[in-house]
């Protein structure tokens, strides 16, 4: 039976052969009009061959094993990749893309892991940073091998090393917060940080909190872990973020939620949401920050600080929710309003 024309062709070649039959396909023609071919495979039996063939042809990408750019690739990734992840995980994917500019006219087939090592010895980026491409080497060997571009996954080898950078806690200027509220409608996520920095609130605590434990008319949250005095504070909830809050608020039973609905993940809001936004916003924090943040507005702007030390849970105040003085509450309040 005659096969389609562009479908490719399997015929037996000449001599004692072990597997005569040759499954192939034309991939271009060269300056001189003849015909470049990709072969596929040799097989015993002409069934075999014409399995081959056909497999070959369901993968949209096969046409363009041998010449697939790093760049390519990525556009074919990130086509089903975008639409199912957040805007400011689109943007970290594309900054580290970004950062491997090296590697983008190089054919896949041809990257081994020495290529994508020196972008990490020579991009000058933060551990963080050096994650994310990592993890994007990581996604785009994921998709070639599951398409057959590639048959072994070289980024396993790409070593990001140990992070040295250390706990250093560095509060976010004024000109920085000022930023992310210009951008706080257009960035997903840029809210949550601006609500750490106002309420104090440690990031696997916010990420932990319940819809049932925010009072929006009385501007409380109840909430906190770590030590017994962080445990179910009281955290007033200042007026310059109180339209956030609200608009995070839910019928669902966590404030954060990922795209299934269930709580979000602290590394998936790290390495997703945070360090995207970060990248971005050409910003180098981590989200201790916040809270460090947090702790310095309230100290410059001449807070009490028993007060201060309530709101973040200091070990010296052991003061459960359940006896707060409306007198506390109040004072809480006035407290943070004055950041």
């Amino acid at each position: 039976m005659r096969l389609p024309n562009g479908y490719g062709s399997v015929y037996k070649l000449s001599g004692n052969r072990r597997k005569p039959w040759i499954a192939r396909k034309t991939i271009g023609w060269d300056e001189n009009g003849k015909q470049l071919y990709q072969t596929i495979g040799y097989y015993e039996k002409r069934p075999d061959a014409l399995n081959a063939l056909a497999e070959f042809n369901k993968n949209p990408y096969d046409m363009k094993v041998s010449t697939i750019t790093f760049a390519e690739v990525f556009e074919k990734w990130n086509e089903g990749k975008y639409p199912t992840i957040s805007k400011s995980n689109i943007n970290g994917y594309n900054a580290a893309f970004k950062t491997s500019e090296v590697l983008h006219n190089i054919k896949f087939v041809e990257i081994r892991a020495k290529h994508m090592q020196d972008v990490i010895r020579t991009c000058g980026k933060g551990h963080g940073t050096l994650r994310k491409i990592k993890v994007l080497f990581n996604q785009l060997y994921k998709f070639a091998m599951e398409n057959d571009i590639v048959t072994k996954d070289y980024s396993d080898y790409v070593d990001i090393g140990k992070n040295t950078e250390g706990s250093t806690r560095k509060s976010f200027t004024s000109k920085e917060i000022k930023r992310l509220f210009e951008v706080v409608d257009h960035i997903e996520f840029v809210d949550t940080i601006l609500i750490m920095i106002y309420t104090g609130l440690r990031i696997g605590e916010l990420l932990i909190l319940e819809n049932a434990a925010i009072d929006l008319d009385n501007r409380t949250i109840i909430g906190g872990i770590k030590t017994e005095a962080g445990k179910d504070r009281i955290v007033p909830i200042s007026s310059k973020i109180l339209p956030l809050v609200e608009n995070r608020v839910s019928l669902n039973k966590y404030f954060l939620m990922n795209i299934e609905g269930n709580m979000l993940k602290y590394d998936n809001y790290y390495r997703e949401k945070f360090i995207p936004i970060m990248e971005q916003l050409g910003m180098d924090h981590k989200p201790h920050d916040c809270r460090h943040t947090f702790a310095t507005l309230m100290g410059n702007a001449g807070a009490d600080t028993v007060a201060l030390q309530k709101i973040i849970g200091h070990a010296s105040y052991q003061t459960t929710a359940n006896i707060y003085t409306h007198k506390d509450i109040e004072q809480l309040k006035k407290a943070i309003d004055l950041i």
